[in-house]
């Protein structure tokens, strides 16, 4: 049965989302408004505990797929939004004094909005690039965020940092530059209007009062390959976008459905390899668009460009070494 919370996401996506894609993707339109609209419908506590949501969205799949059809009506609002439930996930789950009663609510009605810089820092296979060291009332963070999404657009940055030990720091920081803190805006080839920038931390003191929490390297570690479902979510929303403008066949459909099926089953060892499973396909999806169309589909207005730009952000988004070696396999893989 269809939650209340998946047809009203799917009604914005298409009544709202997609008629304007094309117009954020240029910069016309500023989609604060979506994100505006999402916080009025209760989204931005989609992810949260029962007890705390506002919004017919009952587990975790049924979040995934409302965030199917989002993504397919604008990835740029979506990209920004989906990266808020972060904060509110470990928000919820935190066992300091205050921080629950003092950020839950506010998060899920979208009064704060977050955004989120731990990706890069926390990756077993890579060094850190942002440091954590005690300091009395607090820590100081030292180092740089590389990937830091809605810059502008959320006022909260659930970020993360490793101390010398290995062990992740997990707060919640004001996003505002200051003297310890400076932001470098980045272009990218899609996406451009989520405002995404490079953080870099200089001394910045982070009071005592701002930690959600601390985990060792065994822990955060363990929870790496879990990140890559909901981003394997955006993969199959582009997708399901592309084969809708195409008038795409079951054929193609039934693809789609395998790919979001191999997420929903994958165990830990095996999700590297159906998220690239899902990105490639959305690469194929959009390249099915483009050749559907013809030509027009060079054309900058032209939603076949902006949906294949934003394929090929997603082959790479929040990428990893075993990700990558299980795309390049599928991209090199002969076909009938």
């Amino acid at each position: 049965m269809t939650s209340k919370g998946l047809q009203r996401a799917e009604e914005i996506a298409d009544e709202v989302f997609f008629p304007a894609a094309a117009a954020v993707d240029t910069g016309e339109f500023d989609p604060v408004s979506h994100l505006d609209l999402l916080a009025a419908e209760g989204f931005y506590g989609a992810a949260a505990p029962p007890d705390v949501k506002s919004v017919d969205i009952p587990d975790f799949v049924s979040f995934l797929r409302v965030l199917e059809p989002l993504v397919g009506g604008c990835l740029t609002t979506s990209f920004v939004w989906v990266q808020h439930h972060s904060a509110v996930l470990a928000v919820a789950g935190s066992q300091r004094p205050g921080i629950r009663d003092r950020w839950l609510e506010p998060l899920c009605a979208g009064r704060h909005r977050a955004g989120l810089a731990i990706g890069a820092v926390l990756r077993p296979s890579a060094p850190t690039s942002l440091r954590a060291t005690a300091v009395d009332g607090g820590y100081r963070f030292d180092g740089e965020a590389p990937w830091l999404t809605g810059w502008g657009l959320v006022d909260t940055v659930f970020a993360a940092a490793r101390d010398a030990s290995d062990t992740a720091v997990y707060a919640l920081l004001d996003a505002q530059e200051g003297a310890t803190v400076a932001v470098d805006p980045l272009q990218m080839v899609a996406v451009q209007a989520s405002r995404t920038v490079r953080v870099t931390f200089d001394g910045h003191f982070v009071p005592e009062d701002r930690i959600i929490g601390t985990a060792p390297r065994e822990q955060w570690a363990n929870r790496d390959p879990g990140t890559l479902r909901g981003n394997g979510s955006l993969a199959v929303g582009v997708a399901g976008r592309c084969l809708r403008l195409a008038n795409a066949g079951e054929e193609l459909f039934a693809q789609l459905d395998d790919c979001r099926s191999t997420l929903d089953n994958a165990t830990s060892p095996e999700m590297p390899a159906a998220r690239a499973k899902a990105s490639e396909f959305a690469l194929r999806a959009a390249a099915t668009l483009a050749v559907t169309d013809g030509s027009r589909s060079v054309l900058m207005d032209h939603h076949g460009q902006r949906l294949l730009r934003e394929a090929m952000f997603l082959l790479v988004f929040g990428s990893r070494p075993e990700l990558r070696t299980e795309l390049l396999g599928l991209l090199a893989r002969p076909r009938a």
